[in-house]
C-alpha cells in the first residue's frame, strides 16, 4: 500500500478511482480503526457515487508511521487542522466530501469549520464526552484486558497495544471529561448529513442535536432504528443510499456509478469503537 510523507511521519493510503469531475470522498476512521476496518464500505460507496475515494490510516494506526506524541483533548483538533490539511495538500485534493465515522466524524466536522469542503457525512459523531460513551470505552478496556479485543486489534495494527492504550487512556482521563466541540463548528457552512443508530452503545441522538445547534450550514439527519455504532457496516445499503441521495440533492449530483472495487481487506470480526 502506498504512503505519503507528512511532517509527523508516513501515512498509508489507498485510492478507489472515480470521476475526476466530482469532488472526491475522503474517509476518516474511528478511534481504533484503520483502512482495513472499513471493510467493504469504501468500495460500495465509491461504486454507488462514482466518486474517487481516498481511505487512509491515521498515524499510529494500521501500517502508518507511529504517532509522535501522546493523545490530549486537543488531538482531534490537531488531526482536523494540521494533519488532514497536510495530507490533502500532499495528495492534491481540494474541497472534498468528508465521510467520517465516530472520532473520524468529529475530525470531519472540525475540519469543515475551518477549511473548504463540498460536504460532510458524519456517522455516529462525538460532539462531547457523553457518559454513555465513557461507559462503552470502559467496557472495551475490560474486553481488551481479558484478551479478545487485543487479539482482534493485532490483526489490523502494527502496534495494537499503543493504539488501544492511547485511545482508552484519553477518553477515560479526567482531562477529557470537559471535551466539547459544539462551539467550534459555526464556521462549517457546507451541507452535513448526520447518521446515528438508536442502539449505539457509544452515543445517543444528543450528539446530532448538538451538531445541529453548532453547525453553520444546512443539516440532514438519518436515524436508524435497531442500529449500533457502525451504521455503515450494519446497514450498509441504507447508508450508501442516503449518502448518494444527499450528495445529489445538496452538491449538484455525482458521476455515473463505477464498477464495484475490490474489498480493501478481510472483514472486521468485532464492532469498531469510537
Amino acid at each position: 500500500m502506498p504512503t505519503v510523507a507528512l511532517s509527523r511521519g508516513p501515512v498509508e493510503y489507498t485510492v478507489l478511482e472515480g470521476s475526476p469531475e466530482a469532488a472526491p470522498l475522503v474517509l476518516l476512521h474511528e478511534g481504533l480503526g484503520c483502512i482495513a476496518m472499513w471493510r467493504r464500505f469504501p468500495a460500495r460507496l465509491a461504486a454507488a457515487t462514482g466518486r474517487r475515494t481516498l481511505v487512509f490510516s491515521r498515524h499510529g494506526h494500521g501500517s502508518s508511521g507511529p504517532a509522535p506524541q501522546e493523545r490530549t483533548p486537543r488531538s482531534l483538533h490537531e488531526e482536523a487542522h494540521d494533519v488532514l490539511p497536510e495530507l490533502l495538500g500532499g495528495l492534491g485534493i481540494h474541497r472534498p466530501v468528508l465521510v467520517g465515522h465516530s472520532e473520524g466524524a468529529s475530525i470531519a466536522l472540525l475540519h469543515a469549520a475551518a477549511h473548504p469542503v463540498e460536504a460532510v457525512v458524519a456517522i455516529a459523531p462525538h460532539l462531547f464526552a457523553e457518559e454513555r460513551t465513557l461507559r462503552g470505552v470502559a467496557a472495551a478496556r475490560t474486553a481488551h484486558d481479558s484478551g479478545p479485543l487485543a487479539k482482534e486489534l493485532a490483526f489490523y495494527h502494527q502496534d495494537p497495544h499503543t493504539v488501544f492504550r492511547r485511545w482508552s487512556g484519553l477518553w477515560l482521563s479526567e482531562a477529557f471529561r470537559g471535551w466539547d466541540i459544539e462551539g467550534d463548528l459555526a464556521g462549517a457552512t457546507a451541507p452535513v448529513l448526520l447518521i446515528q443508530g438508536d442502539s449505539d452503545p457509544y452515543g445517543t441522538m444528543a450528539h446530532l442535536d448538538a451538531a445541529e445547534r453548532g453547525l453553520g450550514g444546512p443539516v440532514q439527519r438519518l436515524e436508524l432504528a435497531g442500529c449500533g455504532h457502525t451504521p455503515h457496516l450494519e446497514r450498509t445499503d441504507d447508508v450508501v443510499d442516503a449518502v448518494g441521495t444527499f450528495l445529489t440533492s445538496r452538491t449538484g449530483g455525482s458521476a455515473d456509478p463505477a464498477d464495484p472495487a475490490e474489498d480493501l481487506a478481510e472483514p472486521a470480526r468485532q464492532e469498531a469503537r469510537p
